[in-house]
């Protein structure tokens, strides 16, 4: 439950974007990420200790949904002070599952610190993300957590965060191990020589390296230091290295500084939330080597009718844009959205214009209105402290607001203006919800829709052939945390199998004989035509030729039997699905000059068309998707045999770096829990993209199956 707090627990603000550091924690589940920001927060006086997410003053959102998946399922902001400097800590979900969450992490921010585990090493998920981080120049350290924890093994992942992430992965500090010699009691810095120990607790004592201390470094040392120099803008330094010079440390911290910054290199950090060993030493890091919003570069700005405008700079005085980063729907607060603010300051108690991208698939045509945005807050997991104003560079939250939904923009009332969108994946795991009682249809569609514009990695749509509301989501434990939503929403619901929109058409040509002759009230109904049916080529769509001769059926009835023959082919004859690709061709018939009826000749064109069904061949049409799956190299061979053994034809591969692109035409009704089962089959690293390409004929044991269902549910 979010939490308001006044004036006299008001969160932090600061007045110049130079004292901001917007930092985004990724990694794979369970490495450690949300343990490490409580662990900051304590260490900085933000909270009072760690331990005390269940008193709701951590990052921990009591999302019913996350406690019961026992992991972080949404984005959280928690900003601790550190030498003056406000740092906004973006906890973000490590499954794959909520990557929408990651990805709106990763826009608030301006520096990425990937958390890996000395336990469980770097997965291909966090080797992906890393490359994604690097294809857009986003700064990044890697922080190396649980070395406490009894199988850490702190070298090897140190050599597996080389391997995986490449060059200028270096360490800044080695590990020193307690009296015990296993446990880790203190950290050697590589470039100060100075040696913090923590063996009485946190804070640590600092002192200067003795000489035993130093031999085992030395290597390390070395390889820093060269690395160091090699990104100096001082051309001279390396000159005076290699000729022996000593380089002081004053000469070499501010170089590794910008260089970090620059996101030319990336220290390397161990880190211990559970005794506190190198809170301090990450925390002095992310304030002097993390960029501030003042180095990193705007995204683009246009008019919000996509008219260009001239790039932005990160002033508090100029134009006011910021970004809705995520929108979440509290029970108890209504909706509260958190904001990154680029440019210009945003004040309480002011008019502001609120875009979306109508114009994009994920867009909000409807918002693109004034408001009012009443209070701002600091966020800090569940609780909101107000603040007087936010400035450029820095991140907060704000509640009620009528309109503002995930990636839309709020500027100034009198300049209205757009940021370009962040890229989403599609999602792409079907899943069927129907609400248990009339009642609670109503309840469904508004608490989807609210739960669709708050997250850009969902979609809803209404099948029109199927009448399925299918939600789709990007794997299994995303539509459980939906569905749990709902559900405690007050929703009563159910989940289905999803159905794939069959196509019929005829599989030889036929004719049919439709009559329709009834006496009833004294009102008679008389209709008689011949129809002859030829199937077309794929994609051809459906053809009525009129070749009746000598008025056998009036000319004002013709359309009569072409609605009937159109209504019967959207019915579907065998299988309850629209019938394509043929030509009808009307021959023959009889009218009564008093009983004939355009509704008559409606149900006798139907009645033929389903004769000529009889004689016709009925062939069930699925629809194949073209596939494009990117794996690592070593799962090629396993993606493309799962592949043929769901009826896919492959059509070639790719390389790319290292990784692969499959691609392949596979039905669809082999792709509705794809998105789970490629998970499984590459451990998470494997992704694919579908694009529909056309139906073929579905096997004929398939096919037999499907009629009968249809049959046995009439």
């Amino acid at each position: 439950m979010a939490q308001k707090t006044q004036d006299n627990a008001a969160g932090p603000v600061v007045t110049e974007p130079g004292r901001v550091r917007n930092v985004v924690l990724v990694g794979h589940s369970g490495s450690g990420k949300t343990t490490l920001v409580e662990a900051l927060l304590a260490a900085t006086g933000t909270i009072p200790r760690t331990g005390t997410v269940a008193e709701g003053t951590t990052v921990c959102d009591h999302d019913p949904a996350a406690v019961r998946q026992q992991r972080s399922v949404a984005l959280a902001c928690a900003p601790v002070t550190h030498q003056g400097v406000k740092i906004n800590l973006l906890d973000t979900p490590g499954y794959a599952d909520f990557v929408g969450e990651l990805r709106a992490g990763l826009r608030a921010a301006d520096f990425a610190l990937f958390v890996v585990s000395a336990v469980d090493g770097v997965d291909e998920a966090t080797t992906a993300l890393w490359e994604e981080c690097a294809a857009v120049g986003m700064p990044r350290a890697v922080a190396i957590t649980r070395l406490d924890h009894p199988r850490a093994d702190y070298e090897q992942t140190l050599q597996d965060c080389q391997d995986a992430f490449g060059e200028n992965v270096m360490p800044i500090y080695q590990p020193m191990l307690g009296d015990d010699g296993t446990s880790v009691a203190g950290l050697i810095g590589l470039v100060t020589l100075r040696v913090l120990d923590y063996s009485e607790g946190y804070p640590p004592r600092s002192t200067e390296a003795e000489p035993e201390h130093l031999n085992p470094i030395q290597e390390d040392r070395n390889q820093l230091i060269e690395g160091i120099i090699a990104e100096s803008e001082d051309e001279t330094l390396m000159d005076r290295y290699l000729g022996g010079e000593l380089i002081s440390t004053d000469t070499l911290v501010p170089d590794l500084e910008k260089a970090v910054a620059r996101g030319n290199f990336y220290p390397v950090l161990p880190v211990c939330a559970g005794t506190g060993v190198g809170l301090d030493a990450l925390l002095d890091g992310l304030v002097n080597g993390a960029p501030s919003p003042l180095e990193h570069d705007l995204p683009v700005v246009t008019g919000v009718d996509g008219s260009p405008r001239p790039p932005l700079t990160c002033d508090p005085q100029g134009p006011l844009v910021a970004e809705v980063v995520k929108t979440t729907i509290d029970r108890h607060v209504g909706r509260v959205s958190l904001v990154r603010v680029f440019s210009g300051t945003l004040r309480p108690e002011t008019a502001v214009h609120v875009s979306g991208h109508g114009l994009t698939e994920r867009g909000h045509p409807d918002h693109d209105a004034d408001e009012r945005i009443a209070h701002i807050y600091s966020p800090l997991g569940v609780q909101l402290r107000e603040v007087s104003a936010c400035i450029a560079g820095d991140v907060c939250a704000i509640t009620k607001s009528g309109s503002a939904e995930t990636g839309d923009t709020i500027s100034g009332k009198d300049q209205p203006l757009l940021m370009e969108p962040w890229s989403m994946p599609e999602p792409l795991l079907p899943i069927a919800v129907v609400a248990k009682s009339r009642s609670d249809e109503d309840a469904l569609a508004k608490n989807l829709a609210r739960l669709v514009a708050g997250d850009p990695t969902m979609r809803l749509e209404r099948n029109p052939e199927t009448h399925q509301l299918v939600l789709w989501c990007m794997g299994e434990s995303h539509a459980d945390v939906v569905l749990d939503r709902l559900r405690s929403g007050g929703v009563d619901l159910d989940t289905e199998p999803v159905k794939v929109s069959l196509r019929e058409t005829f599989g030889t040509a036929a004719k049919g004989h439709g009559r329709h002759v009834k006496q009833s009230g004294g009102h008679g109904q008389y209709a008689v035509c011949d129809i002859e049916v030829e199937p077309l080529p794929r994609g051809a769509g459906f053809e009525f030729v009129d070749k009746v001769v000598g008025g056998a059926v009036p000319h004002n009835y013709i359309p009569s039997v072409e609605k009937g023959v159109r209504a019967q082919l959207e019915r579907g004859i065998v299988a309850g699905y629209p019938v394509v690709d043929l030509r009808v061709t009307l021959v023959d018939g009889k009218a009564h000059s008093v009983d004939s009826s355009d509704a008559a000749f409606q149900t006798a064109g139907a009645l033929a068309l389903r004769e000529a069904a009889e004689q016709g061949q009925i062939t069930l049409l699925e629809p194949v998707d073209e596939v494009v799956v990117r794996v690592p190299e070593a799962y090629v061979g396993a993606v493309m045999s799962d592949l043929s053994g769901r009826r896919g034809r492959p059509m070639g591969t790719e390389g790319d770096g290292g990784h692969s692109f499959v691609r392949a035409e596979v039905p669809a009704t082999e792709l509705v829990r794809y998105a789970v089962e490629l998970r499984a089959l590459t451990s998470g690293a494997g992704t694919f993209t579908r694009t529909y390409a056309r139906h073929e004929p579905m096997p004929v044991h398939l096919a037999e199956a499907i009629r009968k269902e249809h049959a046995a549910a009439k």
